[in-house]
Parts: structure tokens; C-alpha cells; sequence
């Protein structure tokens, strides 16, 4: 079992930046990526992944912004995420995937407003 551990949210003004964190614990956990999806009302989106080795994908609306990084263990991964606007208001979950199942951290809410 795969236990994630979110931290980092907040309320920050417009072009502020902000810094999430999710720390993966457990036996076994053989990490194949990770990645941070959000939430606005309506459906989860991804925002951003890393595999274990190290390849990146982002959400067009976040490229530029939003860079995401893990540890040199691979079990912990941060989003840096500045020029932050109104519209990446939402709740930030933590995703984990590895061999065996997938796993969602309890979400941490950023919002964006002045």
C-alpha cells in the first residue's frame, strides 16, 4: 500500500507563485511516475508528470509556468507554479503509478485571487 502525503496549498495573488510537494511512502512502492491532476468543478485535468526517468509532460495551459521535479529517491514530487492566474484556481491531487496499482493523494486547494 501507498501512502502520499500533500503539502503546499494556499491562496496566493495573481502572477505569485507557489510550491506543492508530495511525499509517497510505503513497501515496495516501485515508482513507474508521478504527476499532479486538479479539479475545478467538473472533471479532473492533468496538470503535470515525470517518469522514473525523468521524462516530463504538462498541460498546454501550464507550460512556461508549472515545473515539475522529484527528489533523488523518486518518491517525493514538487510543482513549482508561478505566474500563477485566477484560472488555475482548483483542488491539486498528487497522483502516484506504479507497478501494481495507481494512487491518489487527498488534494490540496490553491487559489488564485486578489
Amino acid at each position: 500500500q501507498v501512502q502520499l502525503v500533500e503539502s503546499g496549498g494556499g491562496l496566493v495573488q495573481p502572477g505569485g507563485s507557489l510550491r506543492l510537494s508530495c511525499a509517497a511512502s510505503g513497501s515496495g512502492l516501485s515508482i513507474r511516475a508521478m504527476g499532479w491532476y486538479r479539479q475545478a468543478p467538473g472533471k479532473r485535468d492533468l496538470v503535470a508528470t515525470i517518469t522514473r526517468d525523468g521524462a516530463t509532460n504538462y498541460a498546454d495551459s501550464v507550460k512556461g509556468r508549472f515545473t515539475i521535479s522529484r527528489d533523488s529517491a523518486g518518491n517525493t514530487v514538487h510543482l513549482q507554479m508561478n505566474s500563477l492566474k485566477p484560472e488555475d484556481t482548483a483542488v491539486y491531487y498528487c497522483n502516484v503509478v506504479n507497478y501494481y496499482s495507481t494512487y491518489w493523494g487527498q488534494g490540496t486547494q490553491v487559489t488564485v485571487s486578489s
